[in-house]
């Protein structure tokens, strides 16, 4: 048998954080977990109001300088990154036969590409640190489907692919990379929709409600703990039941 490869263990410090896209919804969550577990926990954002205890850094994940940029001004202040949730994502959606190229290549440029940038500056760290955790947000969109987001959907199921090579490619230095896949979330973009909608799709979700972003937070929280170190390329699903088998 081969010799057991060795890794570092384990901070028992508080670890540096990164969660893009943490002023609102899911990311906020997710922040606010690590926050109260006593993690140092920072963001790449836009605008908008953080949680308390975030280290908020102005950044663009379309662009790659920025990201550099931001990561280095948040490794100045709490340490290499040492978990990386990328959560930044937004929406254009529009019937196929109407979505222009520019809808399509904005959603995958944030969604997607954003989210590459953000892992190959984050993985910089981690290989030195021999230790990381890199947890993609998708969605059941991306392997479910859903009429009029041809775009999301294409932007979030390529996250699945992203997360599987990299953990053929960093698995060996002691690297996580899994995925998260919430369905419908109570939160304000879901309260916006009209009734009707939001009970067509409850009927669907076998749990027979939405989920609360602090759902989607605690299996963050796990798949970046020391007790998931043997799980990487993974999809969980944090849907109710909502896409199974997909």
């Amino acid at each position: 048998m081969s010799e057991p490869r060795t890794f570092a263990p384990a901070s028992t410090e508080p670890r540096s954080v990164l969660v893009t896209g943490a002023n609102r919804g899911i990311g906020r969550a997710i922040a606010e977990r690590f926050v109260a577990a006593g993690d140092k926990v920072a963001t790449i954002y836009r605008s908008g109001e953080l949680p308390a205890g975030v280290l908020g850094v102005i950044g663009d994940v379309r662009d790659s300088a920025s990201v550099d940029a931001a990561f280095t001004a948040i490794e100045a202040a709490h340490s290499p990154v040492e978990v990386l949730v990328a959560n930044a994502g937004i929406t254009r959606d529009q019937l196929l036969m109407r979505m222009t190229d520019e809808d399509f290549e904005q959603v995958l440029d944030v969604n997607l590409t954003g989210s590459f940038r953000c892992v190959r500056r984050a993985s910089k760290g981690m290989i030195r640190l021999r230790r990381g955790r890199i947890v993609f947000i998708s969605s059941v969109v991306g392997l479910y489907g859903s009429a009029g987001q041809v775009n999301y959907a294409a932007s979030k199921s390529a996250l699945v692919g992203m997360a599987r090579s990299v953990t053929r490619e960093l698995g060996g230095r002691g690297i996580t990379a899994n995925v998260v896949a919430p369905g419908f979330v109570d939160t304000a973009m879901t309260a916006a929709l009209p009734a009707e909608r939001q009970a067509a799709y409850l009927a669907a979700i076998p749990a027979g409600r939405f989920a609360q972003a602090d759902e989607v937070a605690g299996v963050v929280q796990f798949l970046a703990s020391a007790d998931a170190a043997y799980i990487s390329g993974a999809v969980v699903p944090v849907d109710g039941g909502l896409g199974m088998g997909h």
